[in-house]
């Protein structure tokens, strides 16, 4: 299991403690349908990490992550899973003793992969890591709680063994680095968490010194990273730790901004929108149901529709397992069993500019589009589960002809995106600069007069038709410069219309009226096309991606209109 991996699927282990800390209640209320069930799907599941044991070496008891390495991502997605199924009277494996032989090993196995220093290890980019020992201990210190809560004999040892690992992490997070914006609220949750079990005053002081240089949400309600499939979900459910359990209710707001936001992010199929991403989830699919705790966290304490909505929302559109993943969140939490609040409608008629991320999102009911700026890919479009996941366009001028815009203008119905380039010559250096060696590289270019300077500028426009867009596209200056404009489609479907490449594996020429790619019931229609020449990868621009692509090609100047719906 990779920290992307344990990152998604397991790092929500903290975050819905109440303020004051882990929940306790005299009479715990009954437990819901749902919550039962995902007891089920874990206790299902549980047998999974079997396999996945050391036996022998420095690293017995813990376990392997896909490479086969022992890793403590791994061995602590074990203990947290253990210890909950443990302590959870309606699992099949509550109060196991034979569990906890295997829970002591798996913790003497966390004791040797942390160093002396109190830090352990990402064994795929990152050492000595202050921050994958605070992902860690999102699954550590419910571990701890779920276990020390049983009150059942036999579990001193391997508590006494999870107390020495959190404690000597506390002394790495007071003191080490971090890399990233979301490394900050990561590590501070983990420091709430542990002054709520290990009362330390440099715990808070270093929470403060984070928490001095602001949280990185912009007007548009986005993080820093804009990582909507990966860390925008940690920040948030970070954020709801620490404003519990530190008693700042203000830390819920940039949470309450993200969320509110993120509603203009979600395709019609559930899916979530990833294209701005500065992280490596950029492009990917994911679903919404990182999102699930943090939703229905906020829809209760605000009494939110939309966010209640959206839940529900979660609920059906992402398989039962992955929202079981997060159970640890929900049984340390009773107050989250409640009912939601009834539901108000989601935003799905809208077009709505985000500034600050580059993306212009529009959307009109069972279709959406988004529109990107400082991106090659500037526009997706998806209809049910049929996706134009990219259009590209590309000239081959001067080696340097891959579309981009670095912003996205409205003019009155439409949107418009822009780029001007320039191809020169280079002049004779002047006398007095030419290098006695004839070094190239002491006689750059800057230094040079240019001449024959080619220009290239494009013009691409966006409006709304009744049932989808409209894009032109004006691509002059130069004349007769090759061009291909790339429509890439997820694959899975069924294109039809088109005219399969001669020489190139997943490439299509559109050369008729139009053309379709269809997903089951959903199908998108696309042109007219343009098939001048079956130069699909021009000089300059990005390599093919492997999925079905249909190219539009043609010469400058070139002036085309295509539709999509």
């Amino acid at each position: 299991m990779n920290r992307r991996t344990f990152v998604n699927l397991t790092a929500t282990t903290i975050s819905l403690l109440p303020m004051q800390g882990f929940a306790r209640f005299t009479t715990a209320p009954a437990k819901p349908a749902w919550l039962l069930d995902w007891i089920k799907i874990n206790d299902k599941g549980f047998p999974n990490y079997a396999p996945l044991k050391v036996t022998t070496g420095p690293y017995a008891g813990g376990y392997l992550n896909d490479m086969e390495m022992p890793n403590p991502h791994s061995t602590s997605g074990y203990l947290m899973k253990s210890c909950m199924l443990f302590g959870t009277p309606e699992s099949a494996y509550y109060q196991a003793k034979n569990l906890l032989p295997d829970i002591e090993a798996a913790a003497q196995a966390m004791l040797r992969f942390q160093h002396p220093d109190g830090t352990i290890d990402l064994l795929e980019t990152n050492f000595h890591s202050t921050p994958d020992t605070a992902f860690v201990l999102e699954n550590i210190i419910p571990a701890y709680r779920f276990l020390l809560d049983s009150k059942a004999k036999g579990t001193e040892k391997a508590l006494d063994l999870l107390r020495t690992f959190l404690k000597n992490a506390g002394e790495s997070l007071v003191v080490g680095g971090i890399h990233t914006p979301n490394h900050r609220w990561v590590v501070s949750a983990a420091l709430t968490k542990l002054n709520e079990l290990f009362p330390d005053p440099r715990y808070i002081r270093r929470i403060d010194q984070w928490l001095a240089e602001h949280i990185d949400i912009d007007p548009d309600g986005q993080f820093n990273e804009k990582s909507t499939n990966s860390y925008s979900p940690i920040v948030d459910r970070s954020l709801i730790i620490m404003a519990r359990g530190l008693k700042r209710p203000d830390l819920l707001e940039p949470v309450r901004r993200n969320l509110l936001m993120t509603l203009y992010y979600v395709h019609p199929n559930g899916e979530v929108v990833t294209e701005a991403s500065n992280r490596q989830d950029k492009g990917t699919v994911g679903n919404m149901s990182r999102y699930y705790y943090c939703y229905r966290f906020m829809a209760l304490q605000d009494n939110n529709g939309e966010m209640a909505a959206l839940c529900r929302l979660i609920e059906q559109t992402c398989p039962k397992e992955q929202l079981a993943g997060y159970l640890d969140y929900f049984l340390e939490d009773p107050t989250l069993w409640r009912e939601l609040p009834g539901s108000k409608p989601l935003p799905t008629n809208y077009a709505k500019a985000f500034p600050y991320s580059g993306v212009v999102r529009i959307r009109r009911g069972n279709w959406d589009s988004t529109l990107l700026s400082n991106n090659a890919t500037w526009l997706t479009f998806h209809k049910g589960n049929a996706v134009l996941q990219g259009m590209r366009v590309a000239a081959s001028f001067f080696g340097k002809g891959q579309f981009q815009t670095t912003k996205i203008e409205q003019q009155g119905d439409s949107w418009v995106m822009r780029q001007s380039l320039e191809g020169p010559y280079y002049q004779p250096i002047a006398t007095d600069k030419i290098d006695p060696e004839g070094d190239w590289d002491k006689m750059p270019r800057t230094a040079r007069p240019q001449s024959e300077i080619q220009k290239l500028t494009y013009t691409v426009t966006v409006t709304e038709t009744g049932n989808g867009l409209r894009i032109d596209l004006d691509i002059a200056g130069t004349d007769g410069v090759p061009v291909a404009l790339e429509l890439i489609f997820r694959p899975g479907g069924t294109l039809a219309g088109v005219t399969a490449h001669p020489k190139k594996d997943k490439a299509y020429l559109l050369a008729g009226e139009s053309g379709t790619y269809t997903v089951g019931t959903d199908v998108v229609r696309f042109g007219p096309g343009r098939a001048e020449h079956k130069g699909v990868q021009l000089r300059g621009a990005l390599p093919a991606m492997d999925a079905p692509t249909v190219y539009l090609t043609g010469y400058t100047p070139f002036r085309h209109r295509l539709e999509l719906g």
